[in-house]
This record gives structure tokens, sequence and C-alpha cells, in this order.
């Protein structure tokens, strides 16, 4: 069984600590009943698809993905009304990027105790940090072409 855990309100999409917690109880309660818990398994995936005109690129992801706009950021984000697909934020870039990234931008949120083993094998993998000014709430990294992935915790967020 797979229990899916995001908090959406008004100014947060996203995984929380309260999520965490949550997923916490939710384990308790199934190791009550004798089951067990993987979670190594644990992540939530946020793809990040940039323009230099996100209005542009906006209407083309919506028709290929079935997808809606986020009841609050229709400007920026779009969502799976199935819950089933991640979420794609679009954010505004002048291309090429300064930093040398890429167009897109993927967000995978795991645990925190194993979010500095997934960044080390991301980078054993060819990988490079771009950013860990952020760490522990996420460590910014990019393969060879420059297409970036942030590996997110609940750390220092809502």
């Amino acid at each position: 069984m797979t229990v899916r855990l995001i908090t959406y309100t008004d100014d947060y999409y996203g995984m929380s600590q309260r999520d965490v917690e949550m997923a916490r109880r939710i384990s308790a309660a199934a190791r009550g009943l004798g089951l067990s818990a993987d979670p190594s398994a644990v992540q939530s995936v946020l793809v990040i698809p940039g323009a230099a005109s996100t209005g542009e690129v906006m209407p083309f992801w919506r028709a290929a993905l079935e997808y809606e706009p986020r009841r609050d950021s229709p400007a920026e984000d779009l969502v799976d009304p199935r819950d089933r697909g991640p979420g794609f934020w679009f954010e505004r870039m002048n291309e090429p990027r300064a930093d040398g990234g890429g167009a897109i931008h993927v967000a995978v949120w795991v645990p925190y105790e194993q979010a500095e083993a997934r960044v080390a094998a991301a980078l054993a993998a060819g990988g490079r940090m771009v950013r860990d000014a952020f760490a522990p709430a996420w460590w910014t990294l990019a393969d060879a072409a420059g297409n970036e992935v942030d590996i997110a915790t609940t750390r220092g967020r809502p």
C-alpha cells in the first residue's frame, strides 16, 4: 500500500513536517497490524520546466498532461486533477541559464535521514553540486547536460 501525503494550503504546496509526522503515525498503526513500512521508498517529485515565457509553454503542458492550474498559483503551477502524477512548477528563466543549468529542474523530496546518501549517490553517478546553501532543506545538483535536481527534505519547512 502506498499512502501519499502532501501539504496543499493557500501559500504552500509540497511535503511538510506535518506530512512526516502523519506518515510516522500511519507507520506506527501499520506496525500494530503486523505490517512494516519501507521508508527508503518515500519520495515526492516536482517537475520544474524552465522557459523565457512560462505563459507560452504552460498551455502545451496542460494539454499534454491533462493537468489543471493549481488554485493558489494558476499562473505558475499545474497539478494532476487525479492526484497521480507530480506537480509542474514553471520557472521563468533567461536562456541559457547563467549558471549553465538546463531547461528541466526536478525536485525530489526524501526523508531527511536518506537525503545525504541520495546526494552522494547522484554525485558519484556523474552529477555536480550546483548549490548547497539551503541544505538540509535542499541540495541542487546537475547532470552533465546541466539539467538540475533538488534533493529536498522537510527540514526548515512548515
